[in-house]
């Protein structure tokens, strides 16, 4: 193979992963905002409630934002007894 095909291959292929990369980029980027729109969203979000100490769970809860619905999920487990307890949003639950 000589030389100029060489560097045409190479220079093609640079392209080709410049692309990808590319996509790639714009796609986390959509995926990150969306995962942030829906942070700041009223509606029913979906929690890991981690417990010190074990029995871990997983809950919803609605409210006005994600943190506001934490807050709520906590609240809640604190009159439950389970005050070691707390919610770690995983996402808005749609529908």
């Amino acid at each position: 193979m000589g030389y100029g095909v060489m560097k045409i291959t190479s220079v093609v292929g640079a392209a080709v992963a410049a692309v990808i990369v590319a996509a790639g980029v714009a796609f986390a980027g959509n995926f990150a905002s969306s995962h942030q729109a829906d942070y700041f969203a009223a509606g029913t979000h979906q929690f890991y409630v981690w417990c010190a100490g074990g029995s871990d769970y997983t809950a919803t809860e609605s409210g006005s934002s994600a943190p506001d619905a934490q807050m709520r999920l906590y609240e809640k487990a604190k009159q439950q007894g389970r005050s070691t307890c707390w919610p770690l949003w995983q996402g808005r639950v749609s529908g």
